[in-house]
């Protein structure tokens, strides 16, 4: 793939690699495919008009991965991405997504991504998906991420879900439908800084027997950054729920925790937890004993709260 360093420095964040991966894959630079490549177990077929893919897994593939990442790096372009995937049953796979914005320019780039996933019985899949902004320009760069995760009857989804940093604006929406005996796991982590803002939307039915979601999200606030996360779980069954939205604020940042818990039976089990707080002093102290400056140890504090 012929790239720039900006589009190079891009992927390299949020798929940790440029160069052609093993598996299926798919490559988007500024609104076009790079490179696109299926595999015998899984079809990538593009959308009519370049809007975005169909991804095709077959009944019992194992341990396959899909690359997804996505690049913007000229100023204004603004564009919407329909990715669906379809995973029949008794499936292991690993999809690896994200974007990044290079915006030098003075007018706002946006990437509007839409991910559904319709998972079959039994099926497991890990979703990797990172957001990454850089450049001087006055242009914001702005990313907002749409996730749709269908699962049936004894499926698993795993989300990783990163905004790393640079990212001037993004709300970021995720909602499931869960079946009998199947499970999402969503781990959250962000930064904002700036005058950035970041808002999470996490609506979740749990409509089968023994069904079970799990979402947690880390974050950190700095300087004029504004941030709110919503987590909405629907217990319709038997199941088992829990969100946890833990904070770092700093500066005169601002963080907001609005948790909604729904039971429509007795047999629901639904729980939420929030903490929202300044780092520790005495964590700021033992690290400066050691002799860091107040600013190495804020950032030592950080990046461990973000792993």
């Amino acid at each position: 793939m012929e790239l720039t360093d900006e589009e190079r420095q891009i992927f390299c964040e949020v798929a940790d690699t440029f160069e052609v991966p093993e598996g299926a894959y798919n490559f988007r630079v500024n609104g076009k495919s790079v490179g696109r490549k299926s595999t015998k177990n899984i079809n990538v077929v593009p959308k009519e008009g370049g809007r975005g893919l169909d991804i095709y897994i077959k009944k019992g593939t194992k341990n396959e991965t899909v690359h997804i990442p996505v690049a913007i790096s000229v100023t204004g372009l603004k564009e919407t991405v329909y990715n669906d995937f379809h995973i029949e049953e008794d499936v292991e796979a690993t999809i690896i997504a994200g974007c990044g914005i290079y915006n030098c320019g003075p007018t706002d780039s946006v990437h509007d991504g839409v991910h559904r996933f319709y998972v079959g019985k039994n099926s497991k899949i890990k979703y990797i998906e990172k957001h990454y902004g850089f450049g001087q320009g006055r242009g914001g760069k702005i990313l907002n991420p749409t996730t749709e995760v269908y699962l049936e009857q004894g499926a698993t989804a795993e989300l990783e879900m990163e905004q790393i940093k640079g990212v001037d604006s993004t709300i970021r929406k995720t909602s499931a439908t869960v079946e009998d005996n199947a499970k999402i796991f969503v781990r959250e982590r962000l930064m904002t800084h700036g005058r950035q803002t970041a808002e999470s939307i996490y609506d979740i039915e749990l409509n089968g027997k023994d069904s079970v979601a799990d979402i947690t999200s880390r974050s950190v606030a700095q300087d004029l950054s504004k941030q709110t996360f919503k987590a909405t779980i629907i217990g319709n069954n038997k199941c088992r729920g829990h969100s946890a939205c833990d904070a770092i604020l700093m500066d005169q940042a601002e963080v907001h925790a609005i948790p909604a818990l729904d039971a429509k039976t007795k047999d629901a089990e639904l729980i939420h937890e929030a903490a929202i707080g300044k780092i520790a002093g005495d964590q700021l102290t033992k690290l400066m004993t050691l002799g860091l400056t107040k600013s190495q140890a804020e950032s030592k504090i950080i990046n461990g709260f973000l792993a």
